[in-house]
């Protein structure tokens, strides 16, 4: 009998744990090194997704083992109104690697908080409170974040925020405006849909907050000018721009940001799992004037774990670790790497519809016809069954909208050899759920 059916363990499982989103893996985990994690066998499989988006430098990396070990001996909580060495050098360093203009920060646990922390700040300063978001967005699971987050877990909650709007995000492989020639119209996607937002308006539009590559979204990313006509937007309005790099910041695009691409720098940007590489730790980032501003008219955001040193020492030698080992540029060249492989894929199997993204964060989509688009979801499950028999382990993004579609996030610390290996599971699992289609 294999250790991942210890029967104690599931009928705990079963008794004891809340379901907070589909099914657990038939796997019990009980390690994880570098881009694999293992399971109660002892069977390696290949991350593809660092963990939840988050594990950046691979699970259990040398340097931030030794850190944790150090400063958990050392200073590991405070409290929120005492400050540390970690706290103030990390925040520094965030401001030193941030867009222009963005020196000031406030340290926190997970993403949905520093959104949460964003649009309480935004909400403020504007002395508004209408927010608009994508459809397709996911901003967390709590508050406000929950009401800007349209992917997903809308329904049976009651009401959100007032002032809670939405508009298309731009889809070049499914666009909803086209040009005469029959591609993605975002330009004037974007005006449709801020026309749309001006007529629910009361007049009081706030913020709009974006993630630059949306993720469980479908991996959507904002075309080249799109985010400085969004920013012109706002700025039209007196909305600031918010924008939430927790899966596309600390390098994974192949950039330290993916706003730096369109050199577009926010009023407020956001970070959490990478900032961490797999550990709670989430930060606000804004400007001096925006914080001052805040500042003046009481800002509040007092949480248990605000400025905790021992995250933010963890978050201070991710920062080293990315910079020191050019961590940024091998994002770039292995995600070139990737995503000419997943292209082949892509030219072997007609149930791969198309490849997306930049850097180490990519998408495949399954349909069941390139020429309808028809997404695939049983096809995608399939897939995804197969790969972990093979031991890689995927995430497939099923919204009705959407499409079925493969999130692709390995560590910026995985080799060519494990690039290249994840291809070869992959294409193997295709074929195999192809077969029995």
């Amino acid at each position: 009998m294999s250790s991942n059916d210890d029967p104690r363990f599931w009928q705990q499982a079963k008794q004891h744990l809340v379901r907070y989103g589909g099914s657990f893996e038939p796997l019990i985990i009980e390690r994880a090194e570098g881009c694999f994690v293992y399971d109660a066998d002892g069977r390696g499989i290949l991350d593809f997704t660092s963990g939840q988006m988050s594990a950046l430098l691979g699970h259990s990396h040398p340097d931030i083992v030794a850190v944790v070990t150090e400063q958990i001996r050392s200073l590991d909580h405070l409290f929120s109104g005492m400050l540390s060495r970690p706290v103030v050098a990390l925040a520094a360093e965030i401001a030193r690697h941030a867009p222009p203009g963005l020196e000031r920060c406030l340290l926190l646990s997970t993403g949905a908080e520093s959104n949460e922390a964003a649009l309480r700040m935004a909400k403020l300063v504007t002395g508004r409170h209408e927010v608009v978001a994508f459809t397709q967005s996911w901003h967390g699971m709590t508050g406000s974040a929950a009401a800007a987050t349209y992917s997903a877990g809308r329904k049976g909650y009651g009401p959100v925020a007032a002032g809670s709007f939405a508009i298309p995000a731009p889809n070049a492989y499914r666009p909803r405006f086209t040009t005469a020639e029959g591609a993605l119209d975002w330009r004037r996607e974007l005006d449709d849909g801020f026309e749309q937002v001006d007529r629910q308006s009361t007049g009081a539009l706030a913020a709009f907050i974006a993630e630059p590559i949306l993720s469980s979204g479908g991996i959507l990313e904002l075309p080249p000018g799109y985010m400085a006509a969004l920013k012109k937007k706002c700025e039209e309005r007196g909305m600031l721009l918010i924008l939430d790099e927790a899966q596309t910041g600390v390098g994974r695009t192949g950039l330290m940001f993916a706003c730096e691409r369109d050199g577009v720098a926010p009023d407020i940007l956001t970070l959490s799992k990478t900032l961490g590489a797999g550990l709670p730790l989430a930060a606000m980032v804004t400007t001096a004037a925006i914080e001052e501003e805040a500042h003046a008219r009481g800002f509040l955001f007092y949480t248990t774990h605000v400025s905790d040193p021992l995250p933010a020492a963890v978050g201070l030698k991710v920062l080293e670790v990315v910079e020191r080992d050019g961590l940024v540029e091998r994002a770039r060249v292995a995600g070139e790497r990737l995503q000419k492989g997943l292209q082949t894929l892509q030219s072997r199997h007609e149930c791969i519809g198309d490849v997306r993204g930049r850097g180490l964060l990519l998408g495949l989509e399954v349909v069941a016809s390139r020429e309808t688009r028809e997404p695939a979801f049983e096809l995608g499950e399939a897939v995804t069954r197969e790969c972990m028999k093979l031991g890689l382990s995927m995430n497939i993004v099923k919204l009705p909208s959407m499409g079925g579609v493969f999130r692709i996030a390995p560590p910026l610390t995985i080799s060519d050899s494990e690039i290249d290996l994840g291809l070869e599971l992959l294409d193997k699992a295709i074929a195999t759920a192809v077969r029995g289609a």
